[in-house]
């Protein structure tokens, strides 16, 4: 027999699926390896591939199911619930070319940890990490981590191996710290058998998370073409996309096309092939778009081959066009831009490279060494690119439209290979910390509520959830304003009072405002093991105006919900809160009262229809209930 151990360092990509031999096992979802844990209470369903019209066999402990694969060669077997159990069972899949062996199962609650850097923040990075690494030995807790890989289409594997392993001082630290606190707490509360899969990406937009019926329900069926079409053939579906492109750089320039007309910019020489955020040189924002152009001079058989473009890693995005054709649109912090070039697209003679370079944070524009910048022929011949580049500032400062394939935000490409490839696993629920790429970008809400719709229906229709409020960051104010951040957070807080089964779990009183990544994840934990449990955390539910006392105006009462014992503000009256008039500048801030499950907030004599609580990047929030739970970031309409 075949253990499944041996089969899943043998099989990894989709391609080699479909070449399996007649006489090989069959192949499991690449979370059915030893040491797994499945979800109690729910049906058990092992999905798998084999030979097309195969029939499969399962037997998982004493249990026995069966089942014919489909045309592509793909079966699910499903057993019955089973209770949870910490004794471990073992599951063997058998077909006529051989048998799938996956031992030391467990059965308790199983839950998947997704999202953007926050979430995959770890153990060993955080608060106390070292000590919580050290007190971290439990065989009934345990974590597969899935890796990071993208794919245009959903795959059946993870971009490479992906092991179940207990917690122990030699796996914790590298697994997300959030996931693993509220797995921690979960496991003392009900003292059962928890699994957690962690699947996340840093700086990941939630669109990229999306499944291929979420794209399409939210993005049409013209985008989904693009993104299948570019899986075919990439050149086309490149050329598919660049009027998207053009139409809203020549909206946002006043006009300006320097892909077809290079010399309406001001070109300088570049100082060298570094990130121009490293220049001393020129006067570029660190934020924004930079124009780079070069030129090489090709004979007439050196044309008529067509050759490979090289521009080494862009950061973070690239736009790149030749001789006025585009041939890429990509993302990456990492990845080199390997363009193939089509003969057609090439001529004797001088030949233009132009593309823009799009930075949304840090350093930003050309980061790999300068030999590796190239223009490889189709004869193998190699020109450097090393020298000669030009340069030109943009001013636009906005960030481009992103192709549906974009490695980051691309319709679902992190989907397609970190979460389809889990399979029908049954989950008791999912914590979601994602938000700050989404800043400034509209739609969040419906993307939120297709996310959740695109996991129910691949794992299990009644799981659970639970949503981290972004936390803090950013330079603290005393003014009253707009904030993008606290936009997300009443999106994400809406997105969960319209869901049948979520929790929001605050992190806003948790950040760092000098660091994006706040380090105490262990209090995130806690909360979002309160959350997965049913516990109710503090949310407003009304804000009604109180009749006013003599030689008083009156107050705002906001009543909250899911308070243990009542509110208290530390160190002084409530903070953060803020009363509104219809105006976007109407705002302004008012100390608040706590008093068991309400806050009043004195009136000023000035027009008040809604109410705004943490309305900031970074607010100081000192109101919490008994737990040292914080109410979180809110905006209400105020009633009589």
């Amino acid at each position: 027999m075949i253990r499944r151990n041996s089969i899943i360092a043998a099989v990894v990509a989709c391609t080699l699926l479909a070449a399996l031999p007649a006489h090989a096992a069959p192949h499991l979802a690449p979370v059915w390896t030893d040491g797994a844990v499945i979800q109690r209470d729910q049906p058990v369903r092992v999905q798998g591939k084999t030979a097309p019209g195969a029939r499969v066999t399962g037997i998982l402990g004493t249990a026995r199911a069966e089942a014919e694969a489909d045309g592509n060669g793909r079966f699910v077997l499903t057993f019955a619930a089973r209770p949870a159990s910490a004794d471990p069972v073992e599951l063997q899949v058998t077909d006529a070319g051989g048998t799938a062996i996956v031992s030391d199962i467990l059965t308790g609650d199983v839950y998947l940890c997704s999202g953007q850097s926050n979430m995959a923040f770890t153990v060993s990075a955080g608060l106390n990490g070292q000590n919580n690494i050290q007190a971290s030995a439990d065989p009934l807790l345990r974590m597969l981590t899935v890796p990071l890989s993208t794919a245009v289409v959903p795959a059946q594997d993870f971009g490479g191996d992906a092991q179940w392993q207990e917690a122990s001082p030699a796996t914790t630290g590298g697994f997300s710290a959030a996931c693993y606190y509220m797995l921690r707490d979960l496991r003392g509360a009900l003292d059962i058998p928890l699994g957690a899969i962690h699947s996340s990406w840093g700086g990941s937009q939630i669109r990229a998370w999306l499944s291929p019926e979420a794209g399409a329900a939210l993005y049409g069926e013209q985008d989904m073409a693009l993104l299948t079409g570019f899986d075919r053939d990439p050149l086309a579906a490149v050329g598919s996309f660049a009027p998207v492109w053009e139409e809203w750089y020549r909206a946002a320039s006043g006009g300006s096309t320097p892909w077809s007309d290079p010399d309406s910019l001001d070109w300088r020489p570049v100082p060298r092939i570094a990130p121009w955020t490293d220049w001393t040189e020129g006067d570029l924002p660190q934020i924004g778009n930079v124009w780079f152009r070069r030129t090489i001079d090709l004979t007439k058989r050196q044309a008529a081959d067509g050759g490979t473009l090289n521009i080494g890693i862009i950061d973070d995005l690239d736009a790149t066009w030749v001789n006025g054709h585009p041939v890429g649109f990509s993302h990456g912090w990492d990845t080199e831009r390997e363009y193939q070039i089509p003969a057609r697209f090439l001529k004797e003679g001088e030949n233009e490279i132009i593309f823009a370079a799009s930075n949304s944070w840090a350093g930003g524009g050309m980061q790999s060494a300068a030999d590796r910048l190239s223009f490889t022929l189709a004869d193998g011949q190699r020109i450097s690119l090393a020298e000669g580049w030009r340069y030109a500032a943009s001013p636009v400062t906005e960030m481009p439209p992103r192709a549906p394939w974009d490695a980051n935000a691309g319709i679902g490409v992190m989907h397609n290979r970190m979460i389809a490839p889990i399979g029908a696993l049954s989950l008791k629920g999912a914590a979601w910390y994602q938000g700050e790429s989404d800043v400034g970008i509209p739609g969040y809400g419906q993307r939120l509520r297709e996310l959740f719709a695109g996991w129910r229906r691949q794992f299990s229709p009644d799981m659970r959830m639970l949503v981290v409020q972004l936390a803090g960051y950013g330079t603290p104010s005393g003014k009253v304003g707009e904030s993008g951040w606290a936009e997300i957070r009443e999106i994400e807080r809406l997105a969960v009072l319209a869901d049948r089964n979520a929790a929001l779990v605050t992190a806003i009183d948790l950040g760092e405002w000098s660091d994006i990544h706040p380090a105490n994840k262990v209090l995130l934990g806690q909360r979002l093991a309160l959350a997965a449990r049913g516990e109710k955390m503090p949310m407003p539910v009304s804000a009604r105006l109180v009749n006013p006392v003599a030689g008083s105006p009156g107050t705002v009462a906001v009543r909250f919900d899911g308070v243990a014992t009542g509110l208290e503000s530390w160190s002084g009256p409530a903070l953060a809160f803020e009363l509104c008039g219809e105006g976007k500048d109407s705002c302004r801030f008012a100390v608040g009262r706590a008093a068991g499950d309400t806050i009043f907030l004195p009136l000023d004599g000035k027009p008040v229809t809604r109410i705004r609580h943490g309305w900031s990047d970074a607010p100081v929030i000192n109101t919490h209930d008994a737990r040292n739970i914080a109410i979180p970031g809110f905006e209400m309409p105020v009633g009589d």
